[in-house]
């Protein structure tokens, strides 16, 4: 253990999150672990910690596979990895799709004690023979309920059952719907289960401001924000992949360096990007919500929402890249007057009070409180939702036609006479789209959405089954 806490002291770790506390302790005793915990709460050094500790580095052969359900998080999760187990000489290849499989089976060849992959590209590996689990006794489901909702997880089960019966299994998802459960209860003994709640992951630890400003005002005003706040590393997001681009250039020309990231670019060029951006290179980024997916960096400062996100949901997800690991965080969402009813959707659902920004620090001189709610310290006391029940949509339409939330939001809203407050919870996968309605009202709606035609395709939609 002792290379692994140097690499960790190396690396400017002081002290364990909550799920490294729970997490560490009980994988380091050889028994199964569920830990429900999001993203940015440092679960990869939780599972990766005991799992370096207990791989021969002088044993060639494949011993501890991560499996993620993305390109981005494998190639996030394979660099943490190397971090922690560079003192030891443990060697981590990542295996992933849309890069040469045989440039990955050649590294495979040469020896490697752990493979962080993604599945579908893990189960192609396995059926051309260029990855033998033989030996494999640690195995790590990342992200288990995204892998659910990608479809993966038939895919799960089928390398599930190409590991040894005796190895140590380990799950982490932010949430456990039912499948995950029957997963778990399948192909793992007698789990300890770990959770780490939400509300501690990134509302107490992020002090959350916002901006009222008109439209063609945002520039200068995000400018000024920047400026006077002076981020260490800070994450713009911007809704369009045009918008990024139009907003770049902006700042760029006023001065302030930023670089861009979203779907359009070249694979190549969003791995530089992002690379650079880890390692500390670049400051300011300007991304979209999907481009924006694989990072996970401690070091970011700041948040700013230059569009509002389109779901309360999105909010919460987009301040958590901030507040990292228990560290302070800023985030600053700019709005225009007509969004402040989307403002207060997302004090509503994140159960927060987002006070006004104003400069030298950004301190508000009188703290804006929701109408219904009484004065009270901020984004520490949760106040009352409407109460509503809601229900999810399935949209046949995703990244790979495509899509974006907007277009979720504007196909439900264009169609149906909801208003943008009554729309929840988007998501936008690559195959297929999520987005929740009042429940009353979802039969309509999907009846109403279904076979319009969005981007040029004529849209399928459905109400979910309840799981």
């Amino acid at each position: 253990m002792e290379p692994l806490l140097e690499a960790l002291a190396h690396l400017g770790y002081e002290r364990p999150t909550p799920i490294q506390e729970q997490a560490i302790p009980a994988l380091r005793e050889g028994g199964d672990v569920i830990g429900q915990a999001q993203t940015g709460t440092g679960k990869t050094a939780a599972f990766g910690l005991p799992m370096l500790e207990h791989v021969d580095p002088e044993d060639p052969d494949v011993q501890a596979i991560v499996l993620t359900p993305t390109r981005e998080l494998c190639i996030q999760v394979t660099q943490a990895l190397r971090a922690y187990g560079d003192r030891r000489g443990v060697e981590v290849v990542a295996v992933f799709g849309g890069a040469p499989i045989r440039d990955q089976a050649a590294r495979l060849n040469r020896g490697a004690q752990v493979v962080v992959g993604t599945v579908g590209r893990v189960l192609d590996m396995l059926e051309r023979h260029h990855l033998l689990l033989d030996d494999t006794r640690y195995v790590v489901l990342d992200e288990a309920d995204e892998m659910l909702d990608l479809g993966f997880l038939e895919d799960v089960e089928t390398i599930l059952g190409r590991c040894p019966a005796g190895r140590q299994t380990a799950l982490f998802s932010a949430t456990i719907p039912d499948e995950i459960r029957r997963l778990a209860d399948k192909f793992m003994h007698e789990p300890v289960e770990i959770r780490v709640r939400a509300s501690t992951l990134t509302i107490d630890t992020v002090d959350q401001f916002y901006v009222e400003v008109p439209h063609g005002e945002k520039p200068d005003a995000l400018t000024r924000v920047l400026k006077d706040e002076d981020p260490e590393q800070a994450i713009v997001f911007v809704r369009t992949r045009i918008g990024v681009d139009r907003l770049a250039r902006k700042l760029n020309d006023a001065g302030v360096r930023v670089k861009a990231l979203h779907g359009d670019m070249s694979q190549g060029q969003r791995d530089g990007v992002m690379i650079a951006f880890k390692d500390g290179r670049e400051r300011l980024l300007v991304a979209t919500d999907v481009a924006a997916r694989g990072l996970d960096i401690t070091g970011v400062s700041h948040v700013v929402n230059y569009d509002i996100p389109n779901s309360p949901d999105g909010y919460v997800h987009r301040i958590g890249r901030t507040g990292r690991a228990g560290e302070a965080g800023r985030a600053i969402t700019l709005v225009t007057p007509r969004q402040r009813r989307e403002l207060e959707a997302i004090e509503r659902h994140a159960k927060i009070a987002i006070d006004e920004w104003t400069a030298n620090g950004g301190r508000p001189r009188t703290p804006r409180r929701p109408e219904h709610e009484t004065r009270r310290p901020r984004h520490t006391k949760p106040h009352s939702r409407d109460g509503v029940p809601y229900a999810k949509l399935v949209l046949g339409a995703g990244r790979r036609d495509g899509f974006e939330p907007a277009d979720v939001v504007g196909a439900v809203v264009d169609n149906s006479h909801l208003e943008n407050d009554d729309v929840r919870h988007v998501r936008v996968l690559e195959r297929f789209s999520f987005v929740e309605v009042p429940e009353e009202r979802a039969p309509e709606v999907a009846g109403k959405v279904d076979g319009r035609r969005v981007r040029g395709m004529e849209l399928r939609v459905e109400v979910a089954k309840r799981r």
